[in-house]
């Protein structure tokens, strides 16, 4: 009896370690595949992309990346929905396919296999708000399937921004002085003409100033990223209507004998009218030739 019960007390031990075993494989399983799926929403991007709070400094963030997707247009309808999603725009995409083979054959003697092998790829670029550029090239990430490169790049620009508003600030003063001694002190028409020439300098510098301000603040407020997607290699295969050989279309022995004597008698009618509209030579040449036999031989 006591024999027994050790032997029950041990098979339940064992079923108890292959039962806890079993379940911790399954949990680093899981967890195993947790990190990757982690690790692939995450490879693309980078702390250059991320915008902190409270900074002073003034970024411009740009991205760059190149990667291979299971199916290039799925893959480019689901970024311009997550671009959407999150306050972008799209300003340029060109999705094309590169055919890089393509072959006939004849399986019968009215239809062609059609053989075509190509590759579908589209280059997109996307502006979306710098708070959000982390979070779209983490969506992006959801697409690769095999990562070429990625460049990130965040430029700061802030005493750029800072020299820009001053010398646009100078501009500014410059303007209103030559306006205020125009109005003041400009009584000779060459000298009001002058001065006038050089308010027009002015503004112009002024609104190159502004514009340029304007354009660093947007490129500021909105990050580019440049998308480069491709596909494998796909074999499109089509059964078409073959080509058939000129001699098919040829008519038959018989109609063919009858079209010969036709032409040829078409050719004999020529020649005759040929002949009959000669008549004034022919003619000639009977008289001379009579004439000939009958006096100039005797």
């Amino acid at each position: 009896m006591k024999t027994i019960e050790q032997l029950g007390l041990t098979t339940l031990v064992i079923i108890a370690l292959l039962f806890s075993c079993k379940k911790a494989d399954s949990t680093a399983t899981a967890d195993v595949a947790n990190y990757e799926s982690t690790a692939d929403s995450t490879a693309v991007s980078s702390s250059a992309a991320v915008e902190k709070k409270d900074s002073k400094q003034k970024f411009i963030r740009t991205a760059d990346i190149k990667f291979k997707v299971k199916n290039v247009v799925k893959s480019t309808y689901a970024i311009e929905n997550a671009v959407a999603k999150f306050g972008g725009f799209v300003t340029y995409t060109n999705l094309q396919s590169n055919i890089h083979d393509q072959i006939k054959t004849k399986i019968s003697q009215d239809s062609t296999l059609e053989t075509t092998k190509f590759s579908v790829e589209n280059n997109i670029t996307i502006r979306v708000p710098n708070t959000q550029l982390d979070t779209v090239i983490k969506s992006i990430a959801r697409q690769i399937d095999f990562l070429d490169f990625r460049v990130i790049k965040a430029d700061d620009v802030s005493l750029k921004l800072l020299a820009n508003q001053l010398s646009q600030k100078r501009s500014s003063t410059n303007e209103k002085r030559v306006e205020k001694a125009i109005d003041t002190k400009g009584k000779k028409i060459n000298d009001i003409m002058e001065a006038e020439n050089a308010l027009a300098n002015q503004k112009e510098a002024n609104d190159s100033k502004t514009i340029d301000h304007l354009s660093m603040q947007d490129q500021i407020n909105f990050s580019t990223v440049t998308l480069q997607l491709y596909q494998n290699e796909t074999i499109k295969q089509e059964i078409t209507a073959g080509e058939k050989d000129s001699a098919y279309y040829k008519p038959n022995l018989g109609i063919q004998i009858i079209d010969s004597l036709k032409n040829g008698w078409y050719i004999l009618q020529a020649i005759l009218v040929f002949f009959i509209n000669l008549w004034p030579f022919i003619l000639l040449t009977l008289g001379g030739f009579f004439l000939y036999k009958r006096y100039i031989k005797k």
